[in-house]
C-alpha cells in the first residue's frame, strides 16, 4: 500500500530529513517548464517501466504529478516491483502551489 502525504507532510519531510528523500515527477516535459518542485528527479510516466533502475531503492521515493492520480499509479508500479518506502504527493504540484510554495505557478 502507497502512503499518501500532504504538500505540508512533503515540505516538513524534505526540511527535516533532506538527502533521504527522493522527490520523483512524473509529469510530462512540457509541464515540468511550467512549475517544478526543485530537487527532484524527472522521468515521466509512459518511460517509467523502463527508466525504473534509475529510481533509487535506498531512500524513501515520493512520486508527484499534476494533481496526485498518475503519480499514485506509479507508485503502485514500483511498489509491486521492489520499492518499499513509497508515498505519493495528495493532490501533486497544484496542492504544494496553494499549501507549501506559492511561488510555483498552478497551471491547467
Amino acid at each position: 500500500m502507497v502512503v499518501q502525504l500532504t504538500a505540508l507532510e512533503v515540505s516538513e519531510k524534505l526540511q527535516r530529513e533532506p538527502g533521504t528523500v527522493v522527490l520523483l515527477d512524473v509529469r510530462e516535459p512540457f509541464e515540468r517548464a511550467l512549475a517544478v518542485i526543485e530537487p527532484s528527479m524527472h522521468i515521466p510516466l509512459g518511460e517509467v517501466p523502463e527508466r525504473a533502475a534509475e529510481i533509487p531503492k535506498d531512500r524513501e521515493v515520493i512520486v508527484y504529478c499534476h494533481t496526485g492520480s498518475r503519480s499514485m499509479m506509479v507508485a503502485g508500479f514500483l511498489s509491486t516491483r521492489g520499492w518499499k518506502t513509497l508515498a505519493n504527493l495528495a493532490g501533486g504540484i497544484d496542492a504544494w502551489s496553494v499549501q507549501v510554495d506559492p511561488n510555483v505557478p498552478r497551471y491547467h
